[in-house]
């Protein structure tokens, strides 16, 4: 039992990434870490497998508070929602003016802003922290992204560059203060939604090769071994190309074809489209991608369609065409990339306005550049295009990515139109295309939604020759008003 307040940092819920996290703490130099969990087995084991981590242990929330140094700093690792809210009141009714609470659970950013209001209102500090890189992150070094008040940072900071995963190109740890309340939490949701749209669309490539090519899951490994080791290099790559090399012990068959196809969701993904809708941000490719696992889970009805009529022909790629059509998909790919990053960006720079913070765009992609699920070589490009125009309109017309799809859209159109002709759906890929063609369009439809809108609820239209608001009189004799405008 703790008899002194030595530990700088305690971790309270020690399932795997609490756990993973007070090792990671413990393993680096300067830092002494205080344990609990509401079950004290697990505390115990803890201990007993790591002595070497020197954790200062506790059974009760009062041994737990007097084991912390002042100002007394905590972090939360336990299932968000009510049990989040439970350890922050056995907290706030401890800790001091000054203390430090952290929740690094995956919360939505919206319970983050209550809650920070919540602790404030004790006098305490409340950080929202998004931690990112699962079981091996947690233990090794993840992608830390922490809101919160910058004076609580000033003595969280130093701890969390302790344990944050180093960048390859500088060093530099993936950690930085992100903003106010929710921010830290805000930006890991949109995070996760990036790596929705980045797993779909490799899983499409995928699809496309396999059907188009006949190769097997093993080659097909090799197709992604190879792409990691240029633009597309990135975590997500590598781990695909390890999961189609692996072989099912009990079948012998491919591992990727013994697994049931219906992909699971934890939620942050769909939190991302529902507050990009909220916030009118398109990200079509990161909604097409929560929607295409929603699909693919819906047995009785993909079962019920299964004889809905397709294609006339059977679709194959010559084989001599087929190193043709694999660079296609390659670079289809990469636009499509470029697009879900540019789209996630975008959301982050609406929600920092609507929710008044202040979050540095070209910070955010340096700490995902490892550590995180969606690390990649490109990361840095974006960092750059921040740096160079940090007001910029949208990331696609950086001048870097802007050249990139230049050479990449013939590809990307041939992929999209091929997927189209032989039955393949390809949500992710067809989406992000449409999004990009949307974007360049001199001139879109929605002209014609407007006067529709005004013709059946009168909700007003503006015109492209003159100010004001207009309404034509459809019911009437049609002539055209100037009026106030509607928002209904």
């Amino acid at each position: 039992m703790p008899e002194t307040a030595s530990a700088n940092i305690g971790v309270v819920g020690l399932a795997v990434m609490g756990s993973n996290l007070a090792r990671n703490l413990a393993s680096r130099e300067g830092n002494t870490v205080a344990v609990f969990n509401r079950s004290p087995e697990r505390t115990r084991t803890l201990v007993d497998e790591h002595p070497e981590a020197g954790f200062i242990a506790s059974e009760s929330y009062d041994e737990f508070v007097a084991s912390l140094q002042k100002p007394r700093t905590a972090v939360i690792m336990v299932q968000a929602g009510k049990g989040t809210d439970a350890v922050i009141s056995e907290l706030t009714a401890r800790f001091e003016p000054g203390d430090i609470i952290v929740d690094g659970g995956n919360a939505n950013f919206h319970d983050t802003i209550r809650r920070e209001a919540e602790v404030r209102s004790h006098g305490l500090h409340f950080v929202g922290m998004g931690v990112s890189g699962g079981e091996e992150g947690a233990l090794n070094g993840p992608s830390l992204m922490p809101g919160g008040t910058a004076e609580s940072y000033e003595t969280l900071g130093p701890i969390l560059r302790t344990i944050a995963a180093k960048a390859p190109e500088d060093g530099e740890p993936c950690v930085t203060h992100v903003g106010t309340d929710g921010a830290g939490h805000f930006v890991k949701m949109v995070h996760n939604g990036i790596e929705y749209a980045d797993m779909q669309l490799i899983a499409e490539a995928y699809d496309l090769i396999r059907q188009g090519t006949g190769k097997s899951p093993a080659e097909i490994a090799d197709i992604f071994a190879a792409w990691n080791t240029g633009e597309l290099e990135s975590y997500l790559i590598e781990i695909t190309a390890e999961v189609l090399r692996q072989v099912d012990a009990a079948t012998g068959e491919p591992l990727v074809d013994v697994i049931l196809d219906a992909a699971g969701a934890k939620g942050t993904g769909a939190w991302t489209v529902q507050n990009a809708l909220d916030l009118g941000v398109p990200t079509s490719g990161i909604a097409e991608a929560v929607f295409a696992r929603s699909l693919s889970s819906k047995a009785a009805q993909r079962e019920a369609s299964a004889d809905l009529p397709g294609p006339a022909e059977a679709w194959t790629v010559a084989p001599e065409d087929a190193d043709a059509f694999i660079e296609d998909v390659r670079r289809a790919l990469y636009a499509s990339k470029i697009i879900a990053y540019s789209q996630g960006f975008d959301e982050i720079i609406s929600g920092a306005e609507q929710f008044g913070w202040n979050i540095d765009k070209g910070e955010i992609a340096k700490i995902w550049r490892a550590g995180c699920i969606i690390r990649a070589r490109f990361l840095n490009r974006i960092a750059e295009a921040y740096a160079d125009d940090p007001s910029l309109v949208a990331l696609v017309v950086a001048p870097y990515f802007r050249d990139a799809i230049a050479g990449a859209q013939e590809s990307w159109r041939r992929v999209v139109q091929i997927a189209a002709g032989a039955g393949i759906p390809t949500p992710a890929f067809s989406s992000s295309l449409a999004y990009y063609d949307g974007l360049r369009a001199k001139r879109l439809p929605a002209a014609l939604i407007q006067g529709q809108r005004d013709f059946f609820g009168a909700h007003t239209y503006r015109r492209i020759d003159k100010d004001g608001v207009f309404h034509t009189l459809w019911s009437g004799d049609r002539t055209e008003i100037e009026t106030e405008p509607s928002w209904h």
